[in-house]
């Protein structure tokens, strides 16, 4: 079978293959020794992709100064060039892709520490070449060489098959990368759920927001253990709570969500999806909560005890630590984000969405099944106004970028040392083999191992979140179910946490210090 490529075809392919180059340059401290090994690499491409490249300089545009303006021009034309060949002649498609890969191996790292940032630039473009090989067929995207492994996606069919509408799941580990998906982006569908959309991740944004606060400390704004009332006087606190109380809920302050007691009494707070409220919540979805509204509401309950002298989530917690950042920068959470944690780690799918109740494409819909009149309807509601939980859980972010945050921050590249080891301190839960540091689970395994976590659930979406205490291993997923007041999928969901972490970590050794 024979191709022909016209002269924009062939400048795609040039585009595509050289910008590659020039991102991983950019990533990288050596850029010139970047660019002349990755070159190297590319001119030896063979067949209809090594003549198109070896005219290398003919026809290339890449403009933009800054790492994201190059990938906003590269990425698109990987995904093009993808296409391009996959449609006509599938083996210079892998030609392509084997090229461009061989390239980023030939840009150099750090000797002693490979760079974050060069490794997500890689996984960038690596994920750019997949998903377009993917599209075509309805294919899985490929995993990187040596990455077989049937027994986790047979794990996430079992988790569809457990009431789930879809998932997708991305696993790295000593072996390189894995993604998959399984079930449907959307009931009644056939496609699956794209392996890095846009999923709202709960209260997985509480570690975000931890490691926020806790690079303020060490920039000397905050002091984790000054009286919180010290910087937000206007709320009347209690004296004895501090900052290390709100990040690891110690405080006692009601959480404004509603309370179960220990003898089984609740006692509602906003109105919201699970419970009694679950219609109410439905009708007013779309309704904004401003962030002192929903503290006012968690003071206005009696504390659950004395300051420091037990353990309690609540949301109320976080909402307070958002107001904090904001009083001592004079910025917003979304800019203070943007600066310390999504500019630096190019987080460019991760959003603070403040009250706007829209979802980036692509993802995967979300759904709430309620009661209407004795009537049972199920709707999607997919846009929905986060502000109802603020800083407890508005987050957007994908696989992809989770993974990206939370290794990251346990390799010790966004928190000083003593930081990090603070933040991952277990304090007891009463949780079984579950206790909690500032911002993250410290949680046991079934082998004895300790990884480092935070999942979280919003309505119809839930993310999953899950580190080695090293940054060397993690899982993330996305699920989307339909989620009722009942909380009937409860149990499906903490199953499919406790299966993934049995595949992936079950072989982690207890940490030791």
């Amino acid at each position: 079978m024979s191709i022909t490529l016209s002269d924009q075809d062939k400048s795609t392919l040039r585009t595509a293959a050289y910008g590659a180059v020039s991102l991983m340059a950019a990533a990288t401290g050596s850029p010139h020794k970047a660019v002349t090994n990755a070159s190297i690499a590319l001119t030896s491409a063979t067949g209809l992709v090594g003549h198109v490249l070896a005219a290398k300089t003919k026809d290339i545009e890449l403009k933009g100064k800054t790492v994201a303006e190059l990938a906003d021009r590269v990425l698109p034309a990987l995904t093009a060039a993808m296409n391009l060949l996959g449609k006509q002649v599938p083996a210079e498609a892998d030609n392509f892709r084997s090229t461009i890969l061989l390239a980023l191996e030939a840009a150099p790292v750090h000797p002693d520490k490979p760079s974050t940032t060069t490794a997500e630039m890689a996984r960038k473009i690596t994920a750019a070449l997949d998903a377009a090989s993917a599209s075509g067929s309805g294919a899985e995207p490929m995993p990187a060489v040596g990455q077989a492994h049937p027994e986790l996606q047979k794990a996430i069919e079992d988790i569809v098959d457990s009431g789930f509408v879809g998932v997708s799941l991305r696993v790295h580990d000593e072996r390189g990368e894995w993604v998959g998906s399984a079930g449907a982006a959307e009931l009644g569908g056939t496609a699956k759920p794209p392996v890095d959309g846009h999923i709202r991740i709960g209260s997985n944004t509480k570690t975000f927001t931890a490691t926020l606060v806790l690079q303020l400390v060490a920039e000397g704004k905050i002091g984790l253990d000054s009286p919180v009332t010290e910087y937000l006087p206007e709320f009347g606190l209690d004296e004895r709570i501090t900052v290390r109380m709100l990040l690891q809920h110690t405080s006692g302050l009601f959480n404004f969500t509603g309370e179960v007691y220990d003898d089984g009494t609740m006692v509602l707070g906003i109105p919201m999806p699970y419970g009694p409220a679950g219609t109410e919540w439905m009708d007013n979805r779309l309704k904004t909560y401003r962030p002192q509204e929903l503290v006012e509401l968690g003071l206005s309950k009696p504390a659950r005890f004395e300051p420091g002298t037990g353990w309690s989530y609540s949301n109320t917690n976080y909402v307070l630590a958002r107001l904090l950042i904001e009083k001592v920068t004079g910025r917003s959470l979304a800019e203070e984000m943007q600066r310390l944690i999504l500019g630096p780690l190019g987080l460019s799918g991760t959003v603070v969405p403040d009250a706007s109740p829209q979802l980036p494409e692509p993802h995967a819909h979300a759904y709430f099944r309620y009661d209407d009149a004795g009537e049972q309807k199920t709707v999607d509601i997919t846009r929905q106004n986060p502000s109802w939980i603020s800083t407890g859980g508005d987050m957007i972010s994908t696989t992809q970028d989770l993974h990206t945050f939370i290794s990251t921050l346990m390799s010790g590249e966004l928190l000083p040392a003593p930081l990090l080891a603070e933040m991952c301190r277990p304090h007891p839960t009463g949780i079984p083999n579950m206790d909690y540091g500032l911002g993250v689970f410290v949680v046991t395994t079934d082998g004895g191992g300790t990884v480092i976590s935070h999942n979280g659930a919003a309505v119809g979406h839930a993310a999953l979140m899950y580190s080695t205490p090293d940054g060397s291993k993690t899982l993330t997923a996305a699920l989307n179910c339909v989620d009722d007041a009942d909380l009937s999928i409860a149990t499906a969901f903490q199953n499919a946490q406790q299966r993934l972490v049995n595949e992936v970590f079950c072989g982690e050794q207890a940490a030791t210090d």
